[in-house]
């Protein structure tokens, strides 16, 4: 078993009122995505609220991701197909994990 120790204690990552949160389960839904809907997810995840939601506009979602209008369009269709992100024009929602993995 490995153990674990801290690498640099005065960098303990500690969150103190942030609203960037990934649930641990969430590896369970890693496999299943492709590298831009990772990308756009965590991207939401970044730019949410306490309740998930944030708006930014798909262009500066491309550039700040460096990915084109093509690729965010099919990284969104694929995480609203999965239960993980809900969106109604211009809001998006970071949504709790689902019961189940969709593959």
């Amino acid at each position: 078993m490995i153990r674990k120790e801290i690498l640099n204690p005065k960098r303990i990552r500690k969150i103190n009122g942030s609203f960037a949160f990934i649930e641990h389960c969430f590896r369970d839904w890693i496999k299943p995505l492709s590298p831009d809907e990772l990308l756009v997810y965590f991207f939401l995840v970044l730019a949410a609220d306490d309740q998930g939601l944030s708006y930014y506009g798909p262009d500066t979602i491309c550039s700040q991701l460096k990915i084109g209008i093509h690729q965010y369009r099919q990284a969104l269709k694929g995480l609203i197909a999965r239960d993980l992100v809900a969106y109604r024009e211009p809001l998006f929602q970071v949504l709790s994990l689902p019961e189940r993995r969709n593959t």
